[in-house]
């Protein structure tokens, strides 16, 4: 650390104006000198008669700095009584109302400035707070309990924008006068996205010594599952103090305020281990999706490792579905916001006839980001409709789709720079854009930060293809498949694979290329591809099949292909084996 830098435990504070825009928009000089008058006549003196200073101001923001919690809790619920009594005689469109997050962490000091994750987290509580309320963390709750005449209402752990571990989050607003409920009365909703519980798997063995592997499986899966970012993932210590016990899974749905329950046994007999798993609704108790794997106690840790995989592989992809079924009912679940992301993700799965259930995700996805603009997965689904239009080739213009794909990649990376799926956008931007090595490198990022989505995986080997390393792009195929072989997104990873086969003139082509062609019937590089290898093999019924389907959604392809427009193979040898087998089929025009 350097000279004039130091360390300090302190609480910290972040306040902001709600719609300020909004009332600079109507009357901005009206809007300014009422938050001057604010602040001379009430809150820079409470600050002040709390012990605590103002770090910086930013336009319609505080950030502050208090050496005790409790001081630091006390002042800003002052504040906020005192703003609405002041309030009262303001007609609403024209009122200044805080909302204010409050948390207790070690801050790095330089000079006047402070810095820190602490400072990040307090600005992430004060965006979830309500308007006009005080929201804290677990940890400045813990600091205040009896300490403070007025009641917190506890939330649960939330996933904070940009904060890589949940934050428990109490909440205070003017009609909270009460004393703190004790937290098994405290009523938990669910979170604003996907939420579950992974119980700890029961050890069936009747052998103590299996304990480990059976909590090893418990732990292992609430790990993986909590790097997707779209999923609010109860905490392992607290989902262990269920072990050992009979349970009624809705029952602890209930206490822990989560939608998902996540359950399974441990089973050993001689030399075999049976591992059971099963997703279950814990809104209505139905069975979601169930699967067993077997494998040898000398393999226990590689089949620790599998199993942790394809589990966690399967179980996200069936909340989603789980998630579309709600949504097609016309039950509103979460948010607005995320409501209508849900329904465009509805659209976006239904099947590739015409562009406009494309068209329609974008549109609805869009009206999602004007109510919410951090919603992650409306920024996720412009992205991969773009991408799909330009797939498919049923966009009138595609440069301005490719750049709104970048675009619209670039600021989801920028809203979530921690998220896998934004880094996965931004490599297919840059995949269609020609930049492969970029891409794959985008790719690999993403596996990093989450190894479990095999569509991820997919891309990364097909983007490994079209640079030559054949060997490492059936690798990470495999590892695609084995996640999630039944996911028609799992297409890209069996694309990879039939194009090494091709290429590698390996008799699996047909298989994986079959397999590639019924994940995305109208994907025109699959049609093009089984095209090739029909020439090489001269089996004229298996080219005109494919031949008739491919002019019928994308007429141009091949002439684009054969021109050169088109190179989805960038080594030179491969990419004159894949045309001339083309030539044998369409004469160039």
């Amino acid at each position: 650390m350097s000279e004039g830098t130091q360390r300090r435990l302190a609480a910290i504070v972040a306040a902001d104006v709600v719609g300020y825009s909004r009332l600079m928009g109507v009357d901005e000089a009206g809007t300014l000198a009422a938050l001057r008058n604010h602040r001379a006549e009430l809150i820079d003196g409470k600050i002040a008669e709390h012990g605590g200073r103002i770090v910086k101001t930013m336009g319609d923001g505080l950030l502050l700095e208090f050496p005790s919690v409790v001081d630091a809790t006390q002042c800003v619920i002052d504040v906020q009584v005192a703003m609405a009594k002041r309030n009262e005689a303001v007609d609403e469109d024209k009122r200044i109302v805080f909302r204010i997050g409050v948390h207790l962490g070690d801050l790095v000091v330089e000079g006047d400035d402070i810095f820190g994750d602490g400072i990040n987290v307090a600005a992430r509580l004060e965006a979830f707070c309500e308007a006009g309320g005080v929201a804290i963390s677990g940890t400045a709750h813990e600091n205040i309990a009896g300490r403070i005449e007025v009641g917190f209402i506890g939330t649960g752990d939330q996933q904070l924008k940009n904060i890589t571990r949940p934050v428990r989050v109490w909440q205070w607003t003017p009609t909270t006068n009460t004393i703190d409920p004790a937290p098994a009365e405290t009523a938990l909703k669910l979170p604003d996205k996907p939420s579950i519980v992974v119980l700890p798997f029961d050890n069936m063995s009747g052998d103590e010594e299996q304990e480990y592997f059976s909590d090893g499986i418990t732990e292992d899966i609430t790990t993986e599952l909590s790097r997707f970012a779209d999923l609010f993932v109860i905490a392992r210590n607290t989902a262990f103090t269920f072990k050992g016990q009979s349970h009624n899974v809705q029952d602890i749905a209930s206490e822990l305020g989560v939608h998902y329950v996540l359950e399974g046994s441990v089973r050993k007999a001689g030399n075999r281990v049976r591992i059971t798993a099963q997703l279950i609704d814990g809104q209505n108790g139905n069975h979601l999706w169930a699967e067993r794997y077997d494998g040898r106690i000398e393999e226990i840790f590689d089949l620790q490792d599998e199993v942790t995989r394809q589990v966690v592989g399967t179980t996200v992809p069936h909340i989603t579905a789980a998630e579309l079924a709600h949504i097609r009912q016309g039950d509103q679940i979460y948010d607005a916001a995320y409501d209508l992301a849900l329904r465009a993700q509805d659209d976006f799965d239904r099947p590739l006839k015409k562009s406009a259930s494309l068209y329609a995700a974008k549109a609805k996805s869009y009206e999602a980001l004007n109510l919410n603009e951090r919603c992650h997965r409306a920024h996720y689904l412009i992205c991969m409709s773009c991408w799909r239009l330009l797939l498919s080739q049923l966009t009138d213009d595609p440069e301005q789709t490719r750049s709104e794909l970048r675009k619209t990649a670039e600021a989801y990376v920028s809203l979530a720079p921690n998220s896998h799926r934004s880094h996965f956008c931004n490599g297919i931007a840059k995949f269609e854009a020609g930049r492969n090595e970029a891409a794959a490198q985008d790719f690999k990022h993403s596996v990093e930060l989450n190894p479990n989505d095999a569509m991820v995986h997919g891309m990364l080997a097909y983007a490994e293809v079209r640079l030559g390393n054949l060997t490492e792009a059936k690798k990470t195929a495999e590892i695609a498949v084995r996640l999630n072989p039944k996911d028609r997104w799992t297409g890209p990873a069996y694309l990879a694979l039939a194009q090494a086969a091709f290429v590698e003139d390996d008799h699996q082509f047909r298989y994986w290329a079959d397999k590639a062609i019924k994940a995305q019937p109208d994907a025109p590089i699959r049609r093009a591809l089984m095209i090739a290898y029909a020439a090489e093999i001269g089996d004229r019924a298996l080219l005109d099949e494919h031949l008739q389907h491919l002019t019928a959604i994308a007429p141009r392809f091949i002439p684009r292909l054969l021109s050169g427009d088109l190179d989805p193979i960038k080594i030179p040898e491969y990419r004159e084996k894949f045309l001339r087998a083309l030539r044998k089929a369409v004469p160039p025009e």
